[in-house]
């Protein structure tokens, strides 16, 4: 140390002795002093001088010295971890102060000096909390925590402390450089148990933290560990990164692995044993009604904005693993393993006590996107490093539980074994113990399985896309599709609330208060965790356009399985699309359809490529086999289809401008809506409304925009008997069913009105009877109200197509069809049952009588002008179930009251006028044919044939148009269901000969016997004297 001028100058030595006791609190002689801290060695002090040495400290002694101090049980001394790290930090006081010596050579002597104290406090330190009973340690047992942690914190100290902020009352002062000598180049065996400790030390800190809880500081100090190459090593080997057992499950890792529980840092609701706490639903979102808007947007973006800085870190945490070749595999093991263990997370029913948290996967699906993003661009090359084989010959994911878009496990297996022909022995294919891909998921195991496991190696692009895919789909996707199911449940209670305050106001009942009061609270519950939802996903536009880009590069990439972007498709689906997950697909347009209903998720994406592959695929079966998810399809261009109110839609352009869009898109929604008759579920009935409800809103759509208007006008023409007029019968089944469904349950709903309306008899009826008929009272209005709004919709198509469209109606196996519709709804309109129709507030279950009847009418007089060989009248009259020529003078009376187009009134009147006469031909030839041989009648509808035709299978002889118009919604023989389509119809010219020679000569002996009636009836009219006739 430097002297003060005029004192005697000090020796090297007793420099260094002076340094030494400052830095490592001891002396070898009993001096009295105030610092309770110095220790006096006395044993030491005592060897020492038996082996003749002097009572001072030096370099050479200052490891005995350290070992005498850290051994001996000294009262008020500081604990051994205090003592070292204390003996670090004032060796950089005393070398700060080294470094003012003007004397070069001591300088350099006492800086080694320091720098010895320095490298044996951390020697020891190691040594210390390796063997943490090699030094007696009075603090030991006051905690189960590592004494390094707080000295962690301490380094990664920082200013947050607002949301997810340090919450430690570390009373440790950072100790610069310590922590970096300590593990920088350190002997691995030596701070792997310091490291496992510490690792599980901050894991627990952050077990039950929701992101209202100190888990930035342990995140920080996780990151600042792996930092250091011991530290990554140390980690994945640690034996809780993925723990081992035989009970291991998704919700085990998630809980008890090393990363697990950062991962389960989060705002979305869990399982309350689970659950991280402060509880976010009860301390952000309690009584939402009443806060503030403003107040709930700051809460928002606050917990945005942490949850961001969670996924930044643990972003950050397995890039920095990955980018080290020796743990990267681990990493990879590590999500590969929570994936597989979470599998059941993609079913409908999760079980909280075995799979992860939907906050884990959520925070998991942030994680990898931002893995993703150096090959999120779809434009880049990169993506040419996805290789599809790795769903069949990768090992790392289990594809084996996952349906295909269109293969079956039979056709992989052929389809691997040809492309392998060297190697047909047995190995562990993942798409080949796949099920049949169908509904029923069976599983179906194969044998001849060729592997390529061994010499195989994906890049890790390739493995992060299909670990990303596989995470999305049951994380974020999963998550929001419980947030959907939420919002119903919150829908469903406030119904439930509704109805159960109506009675309590009738009638109350301690037992309804309850009820009310329970079903409040549920209420506020999922509120709460909608709001939570909302805060961590639906007001994070990052993540949402993040995901988006990934699905952008999913669809581009599936499309390069078949060549690209273009139209028409190859005949047969390649193998490499057709073997593809079918969520790869599904969770796509589910994030489109969500992401298009949140306001501006959609500004600033691309949505080009998922036009094209949505018009690609959606009428494609041969590629797509599931109907549903080409179903969903429709459902995301309905959203994005420009509303008449919004006259500058960013996506018109998708529908207006697009080239495959003009070409294809109207012909594919027609074919769509034929497919989706027949999907293969137990529901499919009902499902296809829904379904088609969506179709019908897009083709309205296109049909006032002129390019695809002309589109389907010349798909109606080149189509004329083929999906068009397929697309027409089922329009016409549709709107039959729905218009005769509705107006059944009106008269129904009206019984249960009469029902409430006599208040005297209704409260004399048991509590929970009125209950229940309130329910019914309010299903049944729902069901009219959905089953009106889509009959409207139909009749509203069939109104507006047929002004331009009229050929396909007027088929001979059509016409009878649309003409018994329009009939039938003409009698529910104005016939004499329409007074029993009448609702109190039509316009509340979407029911305008006056608007559909005006349709119906406009449907007739359109047909009519089209019907150039004029067949439509007689086919109004040959429906006996509901035809009258009354109805058509009725409907003009009321069409006249309700202002219609005099125009269109005189049409109708006229057609109405046609039809009563050819009613009267009808009779008329009825009588002239008498009594038709039972072999010229169709045996399906009892009508004397024009066009009999032999079916191939039964042998039975029908009508050609009933055989046709039957096939239109049956692809089948009606009497033994053998498959049957209209080209394997048989022409029976033989008997079609007989029936004209039976028509004409029933013809020929009515007109002989009209001659000979006339030539009698002549020749009695004579003269009253007989001479001759009385009118020549």
């Amino acid at each position: 140390m430097a002297t003060t001028t005029g004192k005697p100058q000090r020796s090297p030595e007793e420099i260094e002795d002076i340094i030494l006791r400052k830095i490592f609190l001891v002396t070898l002689t009993d001096s009295m002093t105030n610092d309770t801290r110095i220790v006096y060695l006395e044993m030491t002090a005592a060897e020492i001088l038996s082996e003749g040495g002097e009572l001072r400290l030096s370099r050479d002694l200052i490891e005995r010295i350290l070992v005498d101090r850290l051994s001996g049980n000294f009262t008020s001394a500081e604990p051994p971890f205090q003592y070292l790290i204390g003996i670090y930090r004032r060796a950089i006081e005393e070398g700060k102060k080294i470094s003012n010596m003007k004397d070069k050579s001591v300088r350099a002597q006492m800086e080694s000096v320091v720098n010895q104290a320095k490298k044996l406090s951390v020697s020891y330190c190691r040594i210390h909390l390796g063997n943490p009973d090699m030094f007696p340690d009075p603090e030991r047992s006051k905690s189960n925590v590592s004494p390094l942690l707080n000295l962690v914190f301490s380094e990664v100290s920082s200013s947050i402390d607002a949301f997810g902020g340090s919450g430690s009352g570390s009373s440790v002062v950072s100790c610069p450089g310590f922590l970096d000598e300590l593990f920088r180049d350190s002997d691995y065996e030596s701070v792997e148990p310091i490291l496992k400790q510490l690792y599980e030390d901050l894991r627990g800190i952050v077990l039950k933290c929701s992101v209202l809880g100190n888990f930035q500081q342990p995140l920080r100090a996780l990151m600042y560990l792996i930092s250091f190459p011991v530290g990554a090593r140390a980690l994945v080997n640690h034996p809780w990164w993925i723990p081992k057992g035989a009970y291991l499950n998704g919700r085990v890792i998630e809980m008890t692995s090393i990363l697990g529980p950062f991962f389960h840092v989060s705002a979305l609701p869990d399982q309350s044993i689970f659950k991280g706490l402060p509880d976010v639903g009860q301390q952000c979102f309690s009584e939402s009604s009443t806060q503030r808007p403003a107040d709930l947007l700051s809460t928002f973006t606050a917990i945005k904005t942490v949850m961001n800085n969670l996924y930044d870190g643990l972003a950050e945490v397995l890039r920095s693993l990955l980018k080290n070749t020796s743990t990267r595999e681990n990493v990879l093991q590590y999500i590969a393993e929570v994936i597989n263990k979470n599998a059941s997370r993609a079913h409908i029913q999760v079980d909280p006590l075995s799979s992860a948290s939907s906050g884990m996967f959520v925070n998991l699906s942030a994680v990898m996107l931002r893995l993703c993003e150096p090959f999120l661009d779809a434009n880049s090359t990169k993506k040419d490093k996805i290789d599809p084989k790795y769903v069949f010959y990768g090992s790392r994911l289990d594809f084996k539980e996952l349906t295909a878009l269109h293969a079956s496990s039979e056709e992989v297996t052929e389809w691997l074994n040809k492309n392998n022909p060297s190697n047909t022995s047995g190995g562990d294919n993942k798409l080949l113990h796949s099920q049949e891909t169908t509904s029923s998921g069976l599983l179906q195991k194969n044998n001849a399985v060729p592997s390529q496991r061994e010499s195989t190696n994906y890049s890790f692009i390739c493995e992060c896309f299909f670990m990303t895919a596989r995470v999305l789909n049951l994380g974020l996707l999963k998550a929001l599709s419980d947030f959907k199911h939420l919002v119903q449940d919150i829908s469903r209670c406030e119904d439930n609330l509704a109805t159960l305050k109506t009675m309590q106001e009738q009638a109350p009942l301690p037992r309804l208060a309850v009820d009310i009061a329970r079903l409040e609270k549920e209420i506020e519950t999922f509120t709460q965790e909608k709001l939570c939802y909302e805060a961590q996903i639906l007001r994070d536009g990052g993540l949402l356009q993040h995901a988006l880009s990934f699905y952008q590069l999913m669809v581009v990439w599936l499309v390069g399985r078949i060549g690209g972007f273009k139209m028409p498709l190859p005949q047969s689906c390649p193998m490499e699309f057709a073997c593809m997950p079918e969520h790869f697909v599904e969770d796509a347009m589910e994030l489109l359809i969500f992401a298009s209903r949140i306001p501006r998720a959609l500004d600033g994406v691309k949505l080009d490529d998922f036009m094209n592959f949505i018009i690609m695929f959606m009428a494609s079966p041969e590629y797509i086999r599931n109907p549903y998810l080409r179903a969903k399809m429709v459902e995301v261009l309905n959203c994005w289809m420009p509303r008449r109110s919004d006259t500058s839609s960013v996506t018109s352009t998708l529908f207006e401008g697009h080239q495959l869009s003009v070409q294809y898109l109207v012909r594919n929604l027609l074919k769509l809506y034929v497919d989706i008759e027949f999907t293969g579920s137990h529901t499919q009935f009902y499902d296809k409304f829904n379904i088609r409800h969506n179709i019908a809103e897009l083709l309205e759509y296109l049909w006032h925009v002129p390019v695809h208007q002309n589109a389907w006008k010349q798909i109606a023409k080149e189509e004329e008997k083929g999906v068009y007029l397929n697309f027409l019968n089922f329009l016409i089944n549709d709107s039959i069913f729905l218009l005769d469904e509705s107006l059944n349950k009106i008269l129904e709903l009206k019984g249960l009105e009469a029902e409430m309306s006599n208040t005297v008899e209704w409260e004399q009826r048991p509590a929970q009877e009125r209950q229940e008929r309130t329910r019914l009272f309010h299903s049944q209005e729902n069901i009219i109200r959905i089953d009106m709004k889509l009959a409207m919709e139909d009749v509203s198509m069939l109104a507006f197509t047929t002004e331009q469209i009229t050929a396909p109606f007027l088929l001979p196996e059509m016409v009878e069809r649309v003409a018994n519709m329009l009939n039938y709804f003409l009698l529910q309109l104005v016939g004499p049952q329409r007074k029993s129709l009448s609702l109190k507030d039509p316009e509340k279950y979407e029911f305008r009588p006056k608007q559909l009847l005006k349709q119906i009418v406009n449907i007739y007089v359109h047909l009519a002008r089209g019907d150039h060989e004029n067949i439509f009248p007689s086919a109004i009259t040959k429906d006996g179930r509901s035809y009258n020529d009354r109805l058509f003078t009725e409907a003009t009376n009321v069409l006249r009251r309700i202002g219609e187009d005099p125009r269109i009134i005189q049409a109708f009147d006229d057609l109405g006028r046609k039809a009563k006469a050819a009613a009267s031909e009808a009779m008329d030839a009825e009588a002239i044919l008498g009594d038709i041989p039972d072999e010229f009648l169709d045996p399906i509808q009892y009508t004397l044939m024009k066009d009999p035709v032999i079916l191939p299978s039964s042998r039975i002889i029908v009508d050609r148009p009933v055989i046709q118009r039957h096939l239109l919604s049956d692809a089948t023989d009606p009497f033994n269901r053998s498959h049957l389509t209209p080209d394997m119809l048989i022409p029976d010219t033989e008997l079609k000969q007989k029936i004209e020679e039976f028509v004409k000569s029933q013809h020929r002996k009515q007109h002989g016997e009209e001659m000979s009636i006339q030539g009698n009836f002549k020749s009695s009219i004579q003269s009253p004297d007989g001479t001759g006739p009385l009118i020549d």
